[in-house]
Protein backbone atom coordinates (compact mmCIF):
# COMPACT_ATOMS: atom_id res chain seq x y z
CA UNK A 1 0.00 0.00 0.00
CA UNK A 2 1.75 3.56 -1.35
CA UNK A 3 2.12 5.88 1.73
CA UNK A 4 -0.42 8.77 1.88
CA UNK A 5 0.31 12.36 0.70
CA UNK A 6 -0.39 14.03 4.10
CA UNK A 7 1.49 11.36 5.69
CA UNK A 8 4.34 12.71 3.54
CA UNK A 9 3.68 16.19 4.31
CA UNK A 10 3.03 15.51 7.84
CA UNK A 11 6.88 14.13 8.00
CA UNK A 12 8.33 17.23 5.78
CA UNK A 13 6.78 19.57 8.28
CA UNK A 14 7.69 17.58 11.44
CA UNK A 15 10.69 20.18 12.62
CA UNK A 16 8.00 23.15 12.09
CA UNK A 17 5.50 21.30 14.45
CA UNK A 18 7.95 20.28 16.81
CA UNK A 19 8.93 24.18 17.16
CA UNK A 20 5.18 24.73 17.47
CA UNK A 21 4.76 21.76 20.69
CA UNK A 22 7.82 23.63 22.28
CA UNK A 23 6.54 27.00 21.86
CA UNK A 24 6.82 29.07 25.41
CA UNK A 25 2.93 29.84 25.57
CA UNK A 26 1.80 25.96 25.19
CA UNK A 27 4.62 24.88 27.82
CA UNK A 28 3.46 27.53 30.28
CA UNK A 29 -0.63 27.00 29.30
CA UNK A 30 0.23 22.95 30.50
CA UNK A 31 2.39 24.64 33.73
CA UNK A 32 -0.77 26.47 34.53
CA UNK A 33 1.48 29.48 34.55
CA UNK A 34 0.49 31.11 31.40
CA UNK A 35 -0.35 34.94 32.33
CA UNK A 36 -3.38 35.24 31.38
CA UNK A 37 -3.65 38.08 29.32
CA UNK A 38 -1.71 36.05 26.61
CA UNK A 39 -4.14 33.66 26.56
CA UNK A 40 -7.02 36.39 26.34
CA UNK A 41 -5.14 37.51 23.55
CA UNK A 42 -4.74 34.37 22.30
CA UNK A 43 -8.34 33.71 22.29
CA UNK A 44 -9.39 36.89 20.81
CA UNK A 45 -7.07 36.30 18.08
CA UNK A 46 -8.18 32.96 17.43
CA UNK A 47 -12.03 34.01 17.35
CA UNK A 48 -11.32 36.05 14.36
CA UNK A 49 -9.27 33.37 12.57
CA UNK A 50 -11.79 30.79 12.80
CA UNK A 51 -13.92 32.91 10.94
CA UNK A 52 -11.52 33.52 8.31
CA UNK A 53 -10.88 29.62 8.11
CA UNK A 54 -14.67 29.48 7.46
CA UNK A 55 -14.61 31.75 4.76
CA UNK A 56 -12.18 29.28 3.11
CA UNK A 57 -13.85 26.54 3.82
CA UNK A 58 -17.45 27.69 1.93
CA UNK A 59 -14.79 28.81 -0.74
CA UNK A 60 -14.00 24.89 -1.27
CA UNK A 61 -17.36 24.01 -1.74
CA UNK A 62 -16.99 25.71 -5.54
CA UNK A 63 -13.82 22.89 -5.95
CA UNK A 64 -15.99 20.05 -5.00
CA UNK A 65 -15.43 17.57 -8.51
CA UNK A 66 -18.99 16.13 -8.27
CA UNK A 67 -22.15 15.70 -5.59
CA UNK A 68 -20.64 13.41 -3.42
CA UNK A 69 -17.82 16.11 -2.66
CA UNK A 70 -20.26 18.46 -2.47
CA UNK A 71 -22.04 16.89 0.00
CA UNK A 72 -18.83 16.05 2.57
CA UNK A 73 -17.39 19.44 1.92
CA UNK A 74 -20.57 20.97 2.67
CA UNK A 75 -20.51 19.12 6.17
CA UNK A 76 -17.62 21.36 6.72
CA UNK A 77 -18.99 24.70 5.95
CA UNK A 78 -20.65 25.12 9.65
CA UNK A 79 -19.48 27.25 12.01
CA UNK A 80 -15.87 25.95 13.41
CA UNK A 81 -16.28 23.42 16.39
CA UNK A 82 -14.50 25.25 18.33
CA UNK A 83 -16.59 28.53 18.44
CA UNK A 84 -18.98 26.98 21.35
CA UNK A 85 -15.65 26.59 23.46
CA UNK A 86 -14.65 30.01 22.86
CA UNK A 87 -18.47 31.50 23.72
CA UNK A 88 -17.85 29.24 27.59
CA UNK A 89 -13.93 30.74 27.63
CA UNK A 90 -14.93 34.96 26.60
CA UNK A 91 -16.72 35.15 29.95
CA UNK A 92 -13.73 33.49 32.03
CA UNK A 93 -11.22 36.27 31.08
CA UNK A 94 -13.42 38.79 30.75
CA UNK A 95 -13.91 39.50 26.43
CA UNK A 96 -16.94 40.42 24.77
CA UNK A 97 -17.32 40.12 20.88
CA UNK A 98 -17.33 44.20 20.54
CA UNK A 99 -14.05 43.72 22.03
CA UNK A 100 -12.36 41.08 19.75
CA UNK A 101 -14.23 43.24 17.13
CA UNK A 102 -12.39 46.90 18.09
CA UNK A 103 -8.94 45.10 18.55
CA UNK A 104 -8.99 43.36 14.96
CA UNK A 105 -6.79 41.01 13.08
CA UNK A 106 -2.65 41.00 14.28
CA UNK A 107 -0.44 41.30 10.91
CA UNK A 108 0.17 37.62 11.67
CA UNK A 109 -3.19 36.55 12.16
CA UNK A 110 -4.57 38.62 9.04
CA UNK A 111 -1.33 37.14 6.61
CA UNK A 112 -2.30 33.48 7.78
CA UNK A 113 -6.01 34.06 6.48
CA UNK A 114 -5.25 35.84 3.71
CA UNK A 115 -3.20 32.59 2.62
CA UNK A 116 -5.90 30.22 2.96
CA UNK A 117 -8.41 32.62 1.29
CA UNK A 118 -5.88 32.74 -1.35
CA UNK A 119 -5.82 29.26 -1.87
CA UNK A 120 -9.46 28.18 -1.53
CA UNK A 121 -9.96 31.04 -4.24
CA UNK A 122 -7.16 30.96 -6.63
CA UNK A 123 -6.15 26.61 -6.23
CA UNK A 124 -8.03 23.04 -6.71
CA UNK A 125 -9.61 21.22 -4.19
CA UNK A 126 -6.05 19.34 -3.13
CA UNK A 127 -4.33 22.73 -2.49
CA UNK A 128 -7.43 24.19 -0.36
CA UNK A 129 -7.57 21.11 1.51
CA UNK A 130 -3.32 21.42 2.37
CA UNK A 131 -3.74 24.96 3.17
CA UNK A 132 -6.71 24.17 5.42
CA UNK A 133 -5.23 20.53 6.91
CA UNK A 134 -2.47 21.98 9.36
CA UNK A 135 -4.66 23.74 11.61
CA UNK A 136 -7.06 21.18 12.84
CA UNK A 137 -4.42 18.13 12.80
CA UNK A 138 -2.11 20.29 14.79
CA UNK A 139 -4.18 20.85 17.57
CA UNK A 140 -5.19 17.26 17.63
CA UNK A 141 -2.12 16.55 17.95
CA UNK A 142 -1.22 19.10 20.82
CA UNK A 143 -4.59 17.68 22.44
CA UNK A 144 -2.48 14.49 22.38
CA UNK A 145 0.46 16.06 24.11
CA UNK A 146 -1.12 17.84 26.56
CA UNK A 147 -1.27 16.72 30.16
CA UNK A 148 -1.84 21.06 31.65
CA UNK A 149 -1.79 21.71 35.78
CA UNK A 150 -5.33 21.57 36.97
CA UNK A 151 -6.62 25.51 36.13
CA UNK A 152 -9.64 27.04 35.99
CA UNK A 153 -9.49 28.21 32.40
CA UNK A 154 -6.51 26.41 30.55
CA UNK A 155 -8.16 22.83 31.95
CA UNK A 156 -11.46 24.02 30.08
CA UNK A 157 -9.67 24.55 26.84
CA UNK A 158 -7.45 21.84 26.92
CA UNK A 159 -10.41 19.05 27.34
CA UNK A 160 -11.94 19.03 24.19
CA UNK A 161 -8.58 18.94 22.43
CA UNK A 162 -7.63 16.07 24.87
CA UNK A 163 -10.66 14.13 23.88
CA UNK A 164 -10.53 14.30 20.32
CA UNK A 165 -12.75 17.45 19.36
CA UNK A 166 -10.70 17.61 15.92
CA UNK A 167 -10.28 14.26 14.67
CA UNK A 168 -13.32 14.19 12.78
CA UNK A 169 -11.89 17.53 11.11
CA UNK A 170 -8.30 16.08 10.89
CA UNK A 171 -9.89 13.11 9.12
CA UNK A 172 -11.94 14.81 6.44
CA UNK A 173 -9.30 17.22 5.29
CA UNK A 174 -6.49 14.64 5.11
CA UNK A 175 -8.90 12.67 2.95
CA UNK A 176 -9.73 15.57 0.61
CA UNK A 177 -5.82 16.20 0.54
CA UNK A 178 -5.36 12.56 -0.49
CA UNK A 179 -8.34 11.90 -2.81
CA UNK A 180 -6.68 15.23 -5.08
CA UNK A 181 -2.65 13.98 -4.88
CA UNK A 182 -3.82 10.77 -6.30
CA UNK A 183 -4.59 12.38 -9.47
CA UNK A 184 -2.18 15.51 -9.49
CA UNK A 185 -0.09 16.42 -11.77
CA UNK A 186 3.65 16.68 -10.16
CA UNK A 187 2.68 20.64 -10.36
CA UNK A 188 -0.67 20.24 -8.38
CA UNK A 189 1.46 18.50 -5.88
CA UNK A 190 3.86 20.94 -5.64
CA UNK A 191 1.24 23.73 -4.78
CA UNK A 192 -0.04 21.27 -2.22
CA UNK A 193 3.29 20.82 -0.48
CA UNK A 194 4.03 24.81 -0.76
CA UNK A 195 0.33 25.37 0.95
CA UNK A 196 0.84 22.81 3.77
CA UNK A 197 4.43 24.41 4.59
CA UNK A 198 2.93 27.46 4.69
CA UNK A 199 0.50 27.05 7.12
CA UNK A 200 2.02 25.11 9.84
CA UNK A 201 4.58 27.91 9.42
CA UNK A 202 1.87 30.24 9.98
CA UNK A 203 0.57 28.00 12.89
CA UNK A 204 4.28 28.39 14.42
CA UNK A 205 3.91 32.16 14.15
CA UNK A 206 0.08 32.16 15.59
CA UNK A 207 1.69 30.81 18.73
CA UNK A 208 4.71 33.24 18.57
CA UNK A 209 2.48 36.13 17.95
CA UNK A 210 -0.12 35.42 20.90
CA UNK A 211 3.27 34.97 23.65
CA UNK A 212 4.81 38.26 22.45
CA UNK A 213 1.52 40.20 21.95
CA UNK A 214 2.14 40.91 18.60
CA UNK A 215 0.99 44.64 17.81
CA UNK A 216 1.23 46.70 14.31
CA UNK A 217 4.19 48.61 14.50
CA UNK A 218 2.53 51.88 13.45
Amino acid sequence: MSERFSDVLRAEADPIWQKIFGNPFLRELQQGILPVEKFRYYLAQDYLYLEGFARAVALALAKAPDSRNLELLSRRVITPVERPLHQRLLSLVGLSIEDIEKRGHTPTNLAYINHMIKAASLGGLGQTAAALLPCPWSYHEIGSLLEPAEHPVYSLWASPYMEGLLEESTNAWRAFLDQEAAQASPREKQAMRQAFLTSSRYEYLFWDMAYRQEGWPV
